[in-house]
């Protein structure tokens, strides 16, 4: 695509041009200095860990063609003036692509918990209306029986939008997709045309981050505003729910879900196991039974997410329920593993105070032993809530290990310190095994008949990062590795 094409897409405050045509073709975007190729457009971001336009130099000497800045450099490139580089670069990525969510359906999913099974029950229910369903989130982007690893829960703006354009070509007519705080806050998904979008729920996270919950909960906000989103799907269980209910106008059709609050969307908890939840769902007053091969009330929320959100497709309601109702688990959602000496092993994403709150209390009425609990929290990210996690743990579990998740640059045991801090206000049953393989195979030793363990804060991770490095790691995997020597 022609520069002066791609210009069009965004608002150019200034063109600088030095002696150049910057009327040329462009066969790459990027905002990496390190990957710019000839005939390349380098974007240069700020509000990171660095300034992009530092590197300018290194993107030319590597053979960019042209330099979108928010300020003039001193270089004889052509350079496109904006005043906001990151918006700007999702906009031009959008346009790179040929405008690819103008050709899909797109269904945008944020929340701090129970996005990537919200997102995996949608895609089951499209699914089973027969629909061509892409999905993209933490568990990676998987479309027409392709699987791909992603680092980010939604990808850089050029990777995302390559991605829908693939996704395009490749006859998928719905997308799932996940959207952090993060990709709000850096408008990530500017250009992205949205068909509906899902908030599933609002507690304390990333404020390593954002400066306060405010400020987190104003990045939510984001994928509520009218002209982004014409279906809105809101837990109207949570304050923030329903406020983001009011970021509408008539354009906007709006559907509230819910088990406390009258909403559009409810259900009825008919019976519940440690591996199945029977349920009444009411949608619109269309009503229909569902079997979901999960545990817990917060995945009661999710399937409702899913249902209404299908519904507001146009998805029968009947339909939407089947493809659900199929779904045998998402990988590393309190997800049940192993059975050992007796008792049952999960794992899970849990990495919140919220988040293991709704899975041990979810696990609490099917345990006739002890639960147990085997966490950590990661490393360079918000200190606050170790204290609050351990105390969660502490109040709901009957014993825990604390571990290592991700410590990245920090040392384990200082992390493990700051859970402490909240853990022993409320129990002293636990032990310290800082190395996260030896602490899962001492919780296998010490399970007798009737305990439940549950493995917490990684889910599907097949990485644990140490110093900059991410070593392989999938606590799955270990589990399986550390039975098979035993003998199972």
């Amino acid at each position: 695509m022609r520069l002066k094409k791609l210009a069009e897409s965004i608002r150019v405050e200034e063109v600088v041009y030095e002696g150049k045509t910057w009327d040329r073709e462009i066969a790459m975007l990027t905002a990496d200095s390190r990957e710019i190729t000839a005939e390349g457009l380098f974007v240069c971001l700020t509000g990171g860990k660095s300034d992009g336009h530092a590197y300018a130099g290194s993107a030319m000497k590597n053979g960019a063609a042209a330099i979108v800045a928010e300020r003039k450099l001193d270089l004889p490139l052509p350079q496109l003036i904006v005043k906001d580089a990151r918006t700007a670069l999702s906009l031009l990525a959008a346009a790179f692509y040929g405008e690819p969510s103008e050709h899909l359906k797109i269904i945008g999913i944020t929340g701090t918990n129970g996005k990537t099974t919200t997102a995996h029950m949608l895609a089951a229910a499209l699914r089973a209306a027969e629909k061509r369903v892409g999905v993209i989130g933490t568990l990676g982007v998987s479309y027409g029986g392709k699987n791909c690893p992603s680092e980010l829960t939604t990808p850089d703006p050029v990777s995302l939008q390559k991605t829908l354009a693939e996704m395009f070509l490749h006859g998928v007519e719905y997308v799932v997709m996940e959207v952090s705080a993060h990709a709000l806050h850096y408008n990530k998904t500017a250009g992205i045309r949205f068909a509906a979008c899902i908030f599933t729920n609002l507690s304390q996270d990333h404020l390593d981050f954002f400066p306060t919950m405010k400020a987190y909960e104003f990045a939510k906000s984001k994928l509520f505003l009218p002209q982004i989103c014409p279906i809105a799907i809101l837990n109207g269980d949570e304050e923030t729910g329903r406020s983001f209910g009011l970021l509408r106008d008539v354009e906007r059709k709006t559907t509230y879900y819910g088990l406390n609050t009258p909403a559009d969307a409810f259900a009825v908890i008919t019976h519940e196991t440690l591996g199945e939840t029977e349920c009444v769902f009411n949608v619109n007053d269309e009503i229909v039974r569902v079997s979901l091969s999960f545990t817990g009330r917060h995945n009661v929320y999710n399937a409702l997410a899913a249902a209404s959100c299908a519904v507001a497709l146009g998805i029968p309601l009947g339909v939407a329920a089947k493809g659900i109702s199929a779904l045998q688990g998402v990988c590393g959602r309190l997800e049940k593993v192993a059975n050992h000496n007796g008792a049952d092993v999960f794992v899970d994403f849990a990495h919140t105070p919220d988040g293991l709150e709704k899975s041990l209390s979810s696990l609490r009425p099917h345990c006739k032993g002890r639960l147990i609990c085997l966490f950590g929290c990661g490393g360079n990210r918000d200190k606050s809530k170790r204290p609050i996690m351990g105390a969660t743990v502490a109040k709901k579990s009957d014993f825990a290990i604390l571990t290592s998740d991700n410590p990245r640059y920090e040392d384990p045991l200082d992390i493990i310190a700051g859970i402490e801090k909240g853990y022993r206000r409320f129990s002293m049953k636990y032990v310290v095994v800082p190395q996260r393989e030896r602490a899962i195979a001492y919780a296998l030793d010490v399970l007798k008949n009737g305990d439940v363990l549950l493995v917490a804060g990684k889910g599907g991770e097949t990485y644990q990062e140490i110093m900059g490095i991410k070593y392989s790691f999938n606590d799955n995997d270990i589990i399986e590795k550390i039975l098979e020597k035993k003998g199972r």
